[in-house]
């Protein structure tokens, strides 16, 4: 294709069929208004995990500013440049933007500190994975429906919620380094782990990245963490889009400018995505969405050129944001909330609400550990403080 894409093109021999789906775990009569993956995107839209991601953070705590990308935003984001991405590409829309929608649903309060405070709490229990805890998520701890536990998703859902960053077995490897929340699933082998997901998973994945890596900078400016000046001087990706934007709209203000500049890097790595797929579409002349998962590498991902260009935005966000001290304090203090959280309830359950109560074993249980892991994976930042105060201050309930 040329560098100007068409907007639309005929529907592509390797995209998923939802009338040609392998199927839902439970069958069910099909929708005469909606294809099999727009009803798996609609289930996700109206889960109670989907609509507490409002309340979890990206990189700050979700008190800290109305303005700040929460996992909902990003969802949402991640949704519309997947859905841009497979339009071109031919694939599935709606697979796309479904597992774009899905793929944060597992994440724990406080972000990446949450998750790895929860992951050591949870060691000496089959430890915890955001990816395999929304597996769990979809699969059982949604109670909406009448006939069945989850959400009762179509395969190549569930296929690419769980290896939408590549396999995860080799063919020789052991089941049981997977993470226990996949393990304790149904049949779990039916997601042949060993391969690469279909092409419209893949387009969620390096859609989550094309994401995040704008809305970091967006944030992180905006926050105060780093200056325009800063960023520039470190990394030529940006500087050259700050350049290009000033030299068109030379009287603009600032904050002008960094919407310009996120529009046009996203635009960017868009082109580069769609350049990359096409290259490596035309190599594989794959028939199928199976023979795309049977290649043994990513089809759809950035070229070389780019992931160089890339090197150095990452290790500028790691150092300047990631790891900036107002962070670290921020995400010190989540840490902790999740980890006294977590010591007190497996210690004593007895404190644990009804509902869970009543299906733990006792105190240091691998049972109880459990379910106080999925408590505390579905709180959102303001709910898990609250809880911690509560719990840990003498005046919490008074």
């Amino acid at each position: 294709m040329s560098k100007k894409f068409q907007s639309m093109r005929p529907r592509a021999p390797y995209a998923s069929d939802p009338y040609g789906s392998r199927g839902r775990r439970i069958s069910q009569p099909p929708s005469s208004e909606r294809s099999p993956y727009q009803r798996d995107k609609d289930r996700i839209i109206h889960c109670s995990a989907f609509r507490r991601l409002k309340g979890k953070t990206q990189v700050f705590v979700s008190h800290e500013g109305d303005y700040y990308r929460t996992r909902l935003t990003h969802s949402l984001e991640v949704a519309q440049i997947a859905r841009s991405i497979a339009r071109v590409l031919g694939l599935d829309e709606d697979l796309s933007e479904c597992l774009a929608l899905a793929h944060d649903l597992g994440h724990p309060p406080f972000g990446h500190s949450g998750e790895d405070a929860l992951a050591k709490c949870m060691e000496p229990y089959g430890g915890f994975d955001h990816n395999a805890q929304t597996l769990r998520i979809v699969e059982k701890l949604e109670h909406r429906y009448a006939e069945f536990d989850g959400l009762n998703l179509t395969w190549e859902t569930l296929e690419g919620i769980a290896k939408h960053n590549g396999p995860l077995l080799s063919k020789n490897d052991d089941p049981e380094k997977l993470p226990w929340a996949l393990r304790a699933l149904e049949d779990w082998e039916r997601l042949e782990l060993t391969t690469y997901a279909g092409p419209e998973a893949q387009v969620a994945a390096i859609s989550d990245d094309i994401a995040y890596n704008n809305h970091d900078i967006d944030d992180g400016l905006r926050a105060g963490l780093f200056t325009v000046e800063e960023i520039s001087d470190q990394v030529p990706l940006v500087k050259n889009a700050f350049d290009t934007v000033w030299q068109r709209f030379p009287d603009t203000s600032e904050n002008r400018a960094i919407h310009e500049v996120i529009r046009d890097l996203i635009g960017d790595m868009i082109r580069d995505v769609l350049q990359e797929t096409e290259r490596r579409l035309q190599n594989a002349n794959p028939k199928t969405s199976d023979e795309i998962r049977a290649l043994g590498h990513q089809v759809v991902t950035f070229s070389d050129t780019f992931r160089e260009q890339e090197k150095p935005l990452r290790k500028f966000l790691y150092e300047n944001m990631y790891r900036h001290y107002k962070v670290n304090r921020m995400m010190g203090q989540a840490s902790r909330v999740v980890s006294e959280l977590f010591e007190l309830f497996i210690n004593d359950p007895s404190i644990l609400p009804t509902d869970m109560r009543v299906h733990c074993e006792g105190p240091n249980d691998a049972k109880t550990a459990r379910i106080v892991c999925d408590y505390i994976a579905a709180m959102t930042d303001s709910f898990a403080i609250s809880e911690h105060r509560k719990l840990f201050s003498v005046t919490g309930y008074l």
